[in-house]
């Protein structure tokens, strides 16, 4: 059972005495969206969030995965607007998902924050997504560490 307590818009979870569910990390993971470094939050207006306990089995496969404890977190975009080009912000049709049990497992491992972690998964997820230069994401984590 968790303790939960409104806050304006944002919800804010406090403690766990069982696992977050699939709602409560899509509590934090919109927190997340809500809060995007500057740079991201540009390009992620109409970005559609799902919250799902693990990858699919075609997921997997396409991304030669082994276990569906590996991927925390995927940015699906359909980049391509025409041959050759590209689009550079996400608009309705792109999503991010988090994975709920795999995040869970690193955040049972490192016993970090869950709101932070889940923070750093998206801003990594997404910045490589939009195909920002490991420094930059690396600097847009720890801003807001």
């Amino acid at each position: 059972m968790m303790t939960a307590k409104a806050v304006s818009r944002q919800e804010i979870i406090m403690n766990f005495s069982s696992p977050p569910t699939a709602d409560d990390i899509g509590v934090f993971a919109r927190q997340a969206l809500e809060s995007l470094p500057d740079e991201l939050s540009a390009k992620c207006n109409d970005l559609l969030l799902e919250v799902e306990e693990f990858p699919d089995d075609a997921t997997m496969q396409d991304l030669e995965i082994d276990t569906p404890y590996e991927l925390l977190a995927l940015y699906h975009s359909a980049k391509e607007i025409s041959p050759g080009v590209q689009k550079k912000v996400a608009n309705g049709e792109d999503k991010i998902i988090v994975y709920r049990r795999p995040i869970l497992d690193v955040w049972c491992e490192t016993g970090e924050d869950l709101g932070l972690l889940i923070r750093e998964i998206m801003i990594e997820e997404l910045a490589r997504g939009f195909e920002f230069l490991d420094e930059d994401i690396h600097d847009m984590i720890s801003r807001y560490r």
